[in-house]
């Protein structure tokens, strides 16, 4: 079985890191059963385990904080859904490629719902959609905008960290870094993208399609 926790009120990092890595470690030890956890944060920036000092470039904007997870640097705020991924791989198999596949396959079904087609490109983690709506590049492809990060981190094979869907956040809040070190494509959400979601939609959305994609 997996607990599901939803946060109703702005999650600091720390304590959200802090149930994390106490939860990953009861699961390991057979003490506790697997856990997804949907929160927001306030405004914040996570440096991941391959960040570059120099892609952030508004350091003193929000509060930056270590993450330890895989990836480069990742803006947390208020309209954005995060869901923290506690799960089991020694029970889910020991291939952490396939665990990460999942993961996209996860968000791209979540987008699905609402007629919007996400997509993995080789060499760019996260989720990503094509805008129509934009000039094509000076490559003459089209323009393509982030709407969803992946990052995760094992402990004992139990996972934790896991995506984060823009949802409504405010935008700006990303020119402070460089999203995961790409600088020649931008950031969007589902508000942005004109889409009326709330995030109670999301939610649903998300739950329905994870147990679709990992079995419950």
């Amino acid at each position: 079985m997996v607990e599901w926790i939803q946060s109703d009120t702005l999650v600091d990092y720390d304590e959200a890191l802090t149930f994390m890595e106490t939860r990953a470690e009861a699961i390991a030890k057979g003490e506790a059963e697997e856990c997804i956890w949907f929160l927001e944060h306030p405004p914040l920036y996570t440096a991941g385990t391959s960040a570059k000092r120099e892609d952030l470039t508004d350091p003193d904007r929000f509060p930056v904080f270590e993450a330890k997870r895989g990836g480069q640097y990742t803006y947390h705020g208020p309209g954005q859904r995060v869901a923290y991924v506690m799960l089991d791989l020694n029970k889910r198999g020991k291939d952490i490629r396939a665990f990460v596949k999942q993961l996209e396959t996860w968000v791209i079904a979540t987008l699905a719902e609402f007629n919007l087609t996400g997509e993995i490109r080789d060499g760019r983690v996260g989720v990503w959609v094509s805008r129509d709506d934009k000039p094509l590049q000076v490559n003459g492809e089209k323009a393509e905008d982030k709407i969803a990060a992946i990052g995760i981190r094992l402990k004992k094979w139990v996972s934790f960290h896991g995506i984060s869907v823009n949802v409504e956040p405010d935008l700006s809040h990303f020119d402070g870094i460089v999203p995961c070190g790409i600088t020649e494509h931008g950031v969007t959400s589902l508000v942005d993208l004109g889409l009326p979601v709330t995030m109670d939609d999301v939610d649903v959305a998300l739950r329905r399609q994870f147990e679709q994609v990992f079995g419950g």
